[in-house]
């Protein structure tokens, strides 16, 4: 119990730390270009149109809605936060408990090869990841709500999402695809790493692992971006707020409408990076109107 107390207050820590970084990620991602393009230079040298990055982004929010205005959708996110933490552990604590070895002969039954135990942890994590994003998937959907209510101005979502957040299962398939895919890729390409480039005699083999580990996540991270930002969108779109329909994104059936939609106009990584934001090739920018054609 100590352990998932901690581990909920530590997230929490984190969740307050980068929730104006989900913030303005979220609200690019659905497409609110509120400032015009800028021109910049690129790595190269070279004068390019960049649009605002993160910094600028944030001031812009900071001057309508000040400091306070950068952690909308905070409350829910924490309450998706604990929730997670809780179920997850208790499944994780479950699993363990029904793949526990029996004892046959005073003798363990035989180890298991590396490979086998690193599919049955992932399994494990899996199924314990699943379950807690299932069971917190509406407190995310309110997150994101609240947040692109920054768009219209709309208050809809600010204070019943404790009565609401059973009611938007908007967004999940997407989202826990792209979480199953994301960590078995991410433990499967650190296992080959650690199999084939280190041995038990290299020193610093921890810091080897640990360091595979992180390139892993974040290679998984990229590769599986698409669902986040598809789900972020379904999440949102046509649910009676501004940012969830026209110009912002079109009234879609399925979340494989949507991807069909992104990936035709090339925007599969819209929100993916939140520095040197290049300007989309082929779209044009209406100051008074501030949004992209």
């Amino acid at each position: 119990m100590a352990d998932v107390c901690g581990q909920v207050l530590l997230g929490s820590g984190l969740t307050v730390l980068s929730h104006p970084l989900m913030y303005i990620k979220v609200l690019i991602q659905v497409g609110h270009e509120p400032l015009p393009p800028t021109l910049g230079r690129n790595l190269f040298g070279r004068q390019v149109y960049q649009l605002p990055g993160l910094f600028a982004y944030a001031k812009h929010i900071i001057g309508i809605d000040g400091r306070a205005g950068l952690f909308k959708g905070l409350g829910p996110r924490l309450c998706a936060g604990t929730i997670g933490t809780v179920v997850h552990s208790k499944v994780v604590q479950k699993c363990q408990e029904q793949g526990t070895p029996q004892i046959l002969g005073g003798q363990q039954k035989e180890k298991e090869s590396s490979l086998q135990q690193v599919v049955n942890e992932t399994t494990r994590e899996m199924v314990a990841r699943s379950c807690a994003t299932i069971v917190t998937h509406p407190f995310h959907v309110i997150t994101l709500r609240c947040m692109v209510q920054f768009i219209g101005r709309e208050t809809k979502y600010r204070r019943v999402f404790i009565f609401l957040c059973f009611l938007f299962p908007s967004g999940l398939i997407p989202r826990l695809l792209g979480d199953v895919l994301s960590l078995w890729i991410c433990n499967l390409l650190a296992h080959l790493i650690n199999t084939y480039s280190c041995s038990e005699q290299m020193s610093h083999t921890g810091e080897i692992k640990n360091c595979s580990q992180a390139m892993t996540g974040f290679f998984a991270s990229m590769l599986t971006y698409p669902f986040v930002l598809v789900s972020n969108i379904m999440a949102v779109n046509n649910c009676g707020l501004a940012g969830g329909r026209a110009p912002y994104a079109l009234k879609y059936h399925t979340w494989l409408d949507c991807w069909k939609h992104l990936s035709r106009e090339g925007n599969m990584s819209r929100g993916n990076s939140l520095f040197f934001r290049k300007l989309p090739a082929g779209k044009t920018y209406a100051v008074d109107q501030k949004r992209f054609f």
